[in-house]
């Protein structure tokens, strides 16, 4: 699958062009990038793949399967309704869409299309998530009752400001993801954010949910990125024990440290020995290998799906769902109640 990249941020550049580079099966044939600064950084770290000024030209360039979008999120819409009408795959960056409505506007014209639409909730292939979702499906921790997810990340920078943009947004579609994935549909939903004053308008900057799950199951997620703070943990309760967890977003510290999945795809993101959760039993304490974080996963599943006409590794369905969650969720804290999911 010959992929196009949209876009030459941080986002693309450090979440998206490593692991396609290191996908089987996936080549990365153009670049779109405007900036200076981008132009150079695309240049300097793909030599060989040609850059270009927008989607258009990239489409009109010819030989991309697929491309991804990876813009500001208020840009998203409009090119993946590009891509879809020139009859192109499309990975969508996460959010893809402002909420749930039009997610499910994107996911129709997919499908009229004749085109697989899929949404970079890559954080499935966390190193520390993978770990505990193989402890949940191999029932060591019995029936759960609650999971604790929690997300702090130290780069104000990286706060996107205004109505377009808020963690809730950002992390919470990471989050809320991964409690979907590992424990199925949310009933109801409670949630305060934190708001501050910025000049394109209010911005949500922490969060924190409470998720009734349909099963019976509570998770409980908080996110920051303004308070100097660098934490990422699990805490997870069952009838057979709990398990504890904190872990360092290891493939994304490697990918800022310089390294690249390339470079190592045997060693590739495993958290060390030290910061391996515990699983507290009946029959005493155990520590947890960790599962190898694999981002580049999502980019080979997206290429099965393009060949064979399987799903993709996240559909369009299930980060509507996702959305949906955060419009309950923005409505929850507004409103000071508890918004039930229909």
């Amino acid at each position: 699958m010959r992929i196009g990249l949209v876009g030459y941020g941080d986002g693309g550049r450090y979440f998206h062009a490593p692991f396609i580079a290191a996908a089987r099966g996936v080549e990365l044939a153009g670049i779109v990038a405007r900036s200076p600064e981008r132009l150079a950084a695309a240049a300097a770290d793909y030599p060989d793949v040609p850059v270009y000024p927008s989607l258009t030209a990239l489409l009109a360039a010819g030989g991309v399967d697929a491309v991804t979008i990876t813009t500001p999120p208020q840009t998203r819409r409009e090119l993946v309704m590009e891509a879809i009408a020139a009859g192109v795959h499309v990975v969508a960056d996460k959010p893809f869409a402002p909420d749930a409505d039009g997610a499910r506007q994107l996911d129709a014209a997919a499908k009229a299309g004749g085109v697989v639409l899929g949404v970079f909730h890559n954080r499935r292939y966390d190193a520390d998530f993978r770990t505990l979702k193989k402890l949940v499906d191999g029932g060591r921790l019995g029936r759960l009752w609650r999971v604790h997810s929690r997300m702090d990340l130290d780069n104000p920078h990286t706060l996107e400001a205004g109505p377009t943009g808020g963690l809730l947004r950002d992390l919470g579609s990471h989050l809320v993801d991964q409690m979907l994935f590992l424990l199925g549909p949310v009933a109801a939903v409670d949630a305060q954010l934190d708001m501050i004053d910025r000049p394109e308008g209010p911005t949500d900057a922490s969060f924190t949910l409470t998720l009734r799950h349909e099963s019976g199951v509570h998770s409980h997620l908080s996110a920051s990125k303004l308070n100097r703070l660098a934490v990422r943990s699990f805490r997870v309760y069952g009838d057979g024990g709990s398990y504890e967890q904190s872990g360092t977003d290891v493939q994304a510290q490697a990918i800022f440290a310089g390294r690249r999945p390339l470079d190592d795809l045997a060693g590739w993101g495993y958290e060390t020995e030290a910061l391996w959760g515990t699983l507290r039993t009946a029959a005493g304490a155990e520590r947890v290998p960790s599962e190898q974080g694999r981002y580049h996963d999502y980019y080979e599943g997206f290429a099965r799906a393009v060949a064979e006409g399987t799903p993709p590794p996240v559909t369009a369905a299930e980060a509507t769902e996702a959305l949906a969650v955060l419009d309950a969720a923005r409505v929850s804290a507004t409103e000071g109640r508890t918004v039930r999911i229909e």
